[in-house]
């Protein structure tokens, strides 16, 4: 990402050089891919597959009440301080949103991004049960995350009128279903892979599972992401348990390994590259730089406060919010969604500011997370 940005900068410094035709060229190229779709419909089935498949589900199981707190009402709580705040904000730098925009703005960059969570804390040495909780949150939270912002955005819009009952439904349809349908493509193929002893045949059944089984959750209106942790979770324990081979593991693993490696090397190139895109204005980069405190401040208290009430009941290390704090990074998912806020004067500066948040938390917090880790001894997590 950091040698995509540079790429990006370098361009921009040769158009101002009088290059304008290379500088051009590239922005014409990246224009040309919907980033949205190519994330949220495309990539993102299978980078959260293939990180559902490496979780243990009795360590998910321990932890279950924290994962779905954050999941759920720190979701809630990160998207209210962070719009209020916003609007404070953007006001004192001369950026006029309306109050709705902004508290958009709070539910994108709420959810903490599972693809760049899960692909630093493998890396990063914290200790595997609050890796379990900073991971399950970030794989459960997009359901969350994407009904609020979808609510939020239906009342932006002024279509239709949003009521309780309406928000109800949307997350029972949309988290709920997408768990219960998840929990039912994931036995389906572990019927078939059961039935089998070819390892092509059941590697390949997998990708079915995922290119087949999102698409169809997108159909019939339940949450993808939900359907494809749940699926990649139930295939990663009991269908590795029961359904396959020594054999057809080792291939498996090693095949998904490889799918996770490449997309996640092509989002983040995108990811840098899309400086060539955004609207730079000062006023623009002021906000996102003030604003980086305050999402950091949000994840602070929307982690803190539950972990404060569970000490009463279970163990956690004295640093555990800390690590939590600075573990959530925010990633493409929030570029992906700020993208598809529809075209206008408030796309152009959520995006910006979004962008601003998700370089800093990938390049500050994701490269130091790692010393911040070992750095601090956990008698507990």
């Amino acid at each position: 990402m950091l040698i995509a940005m540079f790429i990006s900068v370098s361009l921009v410094i040769l158009g101002h050089c009088g290059f304008e035709g290379i500088q051009n060229r590239a922005t014409v190229t990246l224009e040309g891919i919907d980033f949205n779709k190519t994330l949220m419909h495309g990539m993102l089935s299978f980078l959260l597959f293939s990180g559902a498949l490496h979780v243990n589900l009795d360590d998910l199981a321990k932890h279950k009440w924290i994962i779905s707190t954050l999941a759920t009402f720190g979701v809630i709580f990160s998207t209210l301080i962070v719009g209020g705040s916003a609007w404070v904000v953007f006001l004192i730098v001369g950026i006029k949103l309306p109050f709705i925009y902004c508290l958009l703005f709070g539910s994108l960059i709420a959810p903490t991004d599972p693809i760049a969570v899960i692909g630093i804390l493998n890396k990063a040495g914290v200790p595997k049960s609050l890796e379990t909780k900073i991971t399950g949150e970030s794989l459960f939270n997009d359901g969350v995350a994407v009904v609020v912002f979808l609510v939020i955005t239906g009342i932006a819009a002024g279509g239709h009128d949003v009521t309780a009952e309406h928000i109800m439904f949307l997350f029972i349809e949309e988290a709920i279903g997408g768990i219960f349908f998840g929990l039912l493509i994931g036995w389906l193929t572990y019927l078939m892979l059961k039935s089998l002893d070819n390892y092509q045949v059941e590697v390949l059944l997998t990708l079915a599972l995922v290119m087949g089984g999102y698409s169809l959750a997108r159909a019939i209106h339940v949450s993808g992401p939900i359907a494809m942790v749940v699926a990649g979770m139930f295939i990663g324990n009991r269908g590795r348990l029961f359904a396959m081979s020594e054999e057809t593991r080792k291939h498996l693993d090693s095949f998904w390994e490889l799918m996770d490696e490449i997309l996640n090397a092509v989002l983040f190139l995108l990811i840098g590259l899309e400086v060539l895109v955004l609207t730079i204005k000062e006023r623009y980069l002021i906000a996102g730089l003030a604003m980086i405190p305050v999402v950091l401040f949000a994840r602070f208290i929307s982690v803190g406060i539950p972990v404060t009430f569970m000490r009463r009941v279970r163990d956690f290390s004295p640093d555990a919010v800390k690590i939590m704090t600075w573990g959530g990074l925010r990633g493409g998912i929030s570029v992906a969604l700020a993208l598809s806020i529809p075209t206008g004067p408030e796309r152009e500066a959520l995006l910006t500011i979004t962008y601003i948040i998700v370089v800093f938390s990938i390049l500050v917090q994701g490269l130091t997370i790692e010393r911040l880790a070992t750095s601090r001894k956990f008698e507990s997590a």
